[in-house]
Order: C-alpha cells, then sequence, then structure tokens
C-alpha cells in the first residue's frame, strides 16, 4: 500500500498543470484506485500504529472525493472446478472477509485473538521448516520434472530470513553439491556480463 502522500503529490502536481480554476481534485481528471484495505498496511519505520493508520488514503482528504466501487463475484468460482471446491473456495473467502470485518473474535485495545481453523494447521513430528515443505511439495519434489508441479505450489513467508531458510533447506535436499549463496553470486555475474554486453552494444551504435 502506497503512502496517502504520494496521491496528494499528484492531486497538487495535476491541479498546478491543468491550472484547475474550479480547484477539482487532480485537476478534474478522473483517477482510478485499486487496492485492499485488508492487505499489509504501510511499513513506517519506528511509526506507531495511529502514524500508520494515518498514512493509509482513506485518512487523506482526497477520500471524500472518492466513489467506492467493491467487487462481488468470485471469479475462481467460474474456473472448472467441482462443487466441493466450489464450496471449500466460498467457506474459505467468507471466513477470511469475516476476519477482516472483525467478525470472528472481540477486539480489545486494538488486539484480536483468532482461532484458526484445524484444517489450516501443519501437524508433523519432524522439524518445523521440514513439515511445511512436505505438507506443501511433499517427499518427492527432488526427482519432480514438470514444471506444473511448481507452478502450483508456494510458500509465503513473512520475512526474508525465513525464504532464505526454507531455500537453503530444500537447495540441500537436492542430488549433488550446490551452495546457495555461490548460486545467488552467478547469476549477478551472469546479469553483470549481460549488461556490460549491452552497453558495449549501445555505445558502439551510439559512436556510428
Amino acid at each position: 500500500m502506497m503512502s496517502k502522500h504520494c496521491f496528494e503529490s499528484l492531486d497538487r502536481t495535476l491541479r498546478d498543470f491543468m491550472n484547475n480554476l474550479e480547484d477539482k481534485p487532480f485537476g478534474g481528471k478522473v483517477i482510478v484506485f485499486g487496492g485492499d484495505f485488508r492487505q499489509v498496511l504501510l511499513v513506517i519505520n519506528g511509526a506507531g500504529r495511529e502514524e500508520i493508520v494515518f498514512a493509509a488514503l482513506n485518512s487523506s482528504y482526497i477520500w471524500e472525493h472518492c466513489k467506492v466501487f467493491e467487487l462481488t463475484k468470485k471469479m475462481k468460482l467460474l474456473a472448472n472446478i467441482s462443487e466441493h471446491e466450489k464450496r471449500d473456495i466460498e467457506d474459505f473467502s467468507k471466513w477470511i472477509l469475516d476476519v477482516g470485518d472483525g467478525k470472528i473474535s472481540q477486539c480489545n485495545e486494538g488486539i484480536s485473538l483468532i482461532d484458526i481453523r484445524e484444517e489450516f494447521f501443519i501437524n508433523g513430528d519432524n522439524d518445523l521448516v521440514e513439515s511445511i515443505i512436505e505438507a506443501v511439495y511433499g517427499n518427492t519434489f527432488m526427482e519432480e520434472k514438470d514444471r506444473k508441479f511448481f507452478q502450483g505450489r508456494v510458500i509465503l513467508c513473512p520475512t526474508n530470513e525465513d525464504v532464505n531458510s526454507i531455500n537453503e533447506h530444500m537447495m540441500s535436499m537436492l542430488d549433488g553439491k550446490l551452495n546457495f549463496n555461490q548460486t545467488l553470486l552467478y547469476f549477478r555475474l551472469n546479469y553483470l556480463i549481460l549488461n556490460s554486453v549491452l552497453l558495449k552494444l549501445c555505445f558502439h551504435y551510439i559512436c556510428r
């Protein structure tokens, strides 16, 4: 989510460009915003709850000029899936919306305790990282050759530290010796070589 100051700067700039005598928002231009306030809020270093909320678009003077349209049709339900899958998606969507609307539990001074459904838990006796990998990719992903197998699976992590931890663990399960940091270094080196070649080509073309 972007700070309200970005939109307010655009508003002032367009008013200046358009020499708007009627003082309309964005100089009278129609601006379309897209987003979801249930997503992660702004990350402001050292800021508290009030500062973060106050930096959102709906805390700006612009918000009173906005007309809100809501998406009501769940596009996933239009796909060619079974009735059982449709019911699961519908049920999960309602649960997520209820969490966002604060209907799941009573709020106590800005803090809510939410009971997570049992079906969303990963139960395993192994290491936590191994349990997550096994639940998403199984035990034989090392032998998998079909790219669609990996395209349909993903592990979301809250921090880059968790991303690196899971990536390194999965890389260590592959055949052969492979260092994750060395792999990154190779990618960067290839990127630099590619850039230098493009730079030489562009320089040669300009000199001609």
